[in-house]
């Protein structure tokens, strides 16, 4: 009777470790998909919200000087945005991204968006633009300056004005959430 439960608790204790194993083997060939595919949401997700950035800009442009829009929630959960009023461009890049997104080094074009992916190595990130060189001079809070947003808790809030302009106009956008 001993070695009858013996065998019982030695089957038990193998089941166990068999599927322990089986679980772990699931989960080490599923997290590298799941992350993948966590980082394409990112960048598709980044790609309508520069699309939005875009609209507010066109709208502000179509609209005359003195006109506003904002976009009162801007969520930046992993990335860096950057507002460039030297080069007119806004830039958001994502990095740490476990593949690349497309092919390195080829530009692709979403809307207005441009996005170029880039690896380096073992890292791979996505660069995503708004080029707005000869549509409008873009100044944040008033300056032609870069800059740098990163990622946070709680999302940010812009405020896009059109300042009007003799050739091209002015538009400035101020972070409004501070």
């Amino acid at each position: 009777m001993d070695k009858k439960n013996a065998q019982v608790w030695i089957e038990t204790v193998m089941y166990t470790l068999i599927g322990l194993a089986l679980i772990g083997i699931v989960l080490a060939i599923a997290t590298p998909r799941i992350n993948e595919a966590k980082d394409r949401i990112a960048v598709e997700q980044t790609i309508e919200s520069l699309n939005v950035w875009d609209e507010k800009i066109s709208e502000v442009l179509d609209r005359g000087p003195g006109n506003n829009r904002n976009i009162p929630s801007f969520v930046m959960k992993r990335g860096e945005l950057f507002i460039n009023g030297d080069t007119d461009t806004i830039v958001f890049i994502l990095d740490e991204l476990g593949k690349p997104y497309s092919e390195p080094d080829i530009e692709i074009e979403f809307g207005e968006v441009v996005l170029v992916s880039r690896q380096e190595g073992k890292s791979n990130s996505v660069e995503m633009t708004l080029n707005y060189l000869n549509v409008t001079n873009l100044t944040y809070d008033g300056e032609d300056n870069v800059k740098k947003f990163t990622a946070a808790a709680t999302p940010y809030a812009f405020s896009i004005k059109n300042l009007g302009g003799v050739n091209i106009s002015n538009v400035d956008i101020e972070e409004s959430s501070r």
